[in-house]
């Protein structure tokens, strides 16, 4: 069950295209704020060296997957790179009811999902100052091969493309910038049950 309109108003949710810095920038908000939850997809892609189960996502096979799906366990669900990412929906509906402000780290295709679901929750684009920016940072990364490396960038410039559909566009020239403005953001929306 999804919670009332203003829980919702509460959940937010950032993109940005594969080196846009999306996650460093909601690390440091993280480490700025009590008042912040932050939602962990699930995926069918094995994990990646450091990655840990719960922690960076919830690791899952197929099966569990489409079973939670059809369950109507996740907010959202697309399929990318032929891996399935979801969001599951409990986890994070607790914790509006717990008065938390939410963020879900999603791509474009899963935040249009939760705009349609839900469409108080509020979207954050992230973005490179530059694509050039975009790719040098994309290539100085060293985990994707020439082939994976194309995709992504090919996949960058059209969620690039999207950004108007978001709320609000940060362009994360300086992490601390970015920081600073994604706090403000999140200080428009307020928490319940005085978390602060």
């Amino acid at each position: 069950m999804t919670p009332p309109g203003p829980a919702m108003e509460r959940l937010v949710v950032v993109s940005g295209p594969s080196g846009a810095g999306k996650g460093t920038v909601v690390q440091g908000l993280l480490a700025l704020r009590d008042d912040v939850w932050l939602s962990v997809s699930a995926t069918t892609r094995p994990a990646r060296m450091g990655e840990q189960h719960g922690r960076d996502y919830l690791f899952v096979s197929a099966a569990e997957f489409m079973g939670m799906r059809d369950r109507g366990e996740l907010l959202e669900w697309a399929e990318v790179f032929g891996n399935y990412y979801g969001t599951p929906r409990a986890p994070v509906e607790t914790a509006l009811a717990d008065g938390y402000l939410v963020i879900c780290e999603l791509d474009v295709q899963g935040a249009t999902a939760v705009k349609r679901a839900a469409p108080e929750a509020v979207l954050v684009f992230i973005e490179p100052p530059s694509l050039d920016d975009l790719s040098l940072r994309l290539r100085g990364r060293g985990t994707e091969d020439p082939q994976s490396l194309s995709r992504r960038l090919l996949a960058s410039y059209d969620e690039v493309k999207n950004k108007g559909l978001y709320d609000h566009i940060v362009v994360n020239e300086s992490v601390g910038k970015a920081v600073g403005e994604l706090f403000r953001i999140m200080d428009q929306l307020k928490p319940q049950k005085g978390l602060l």
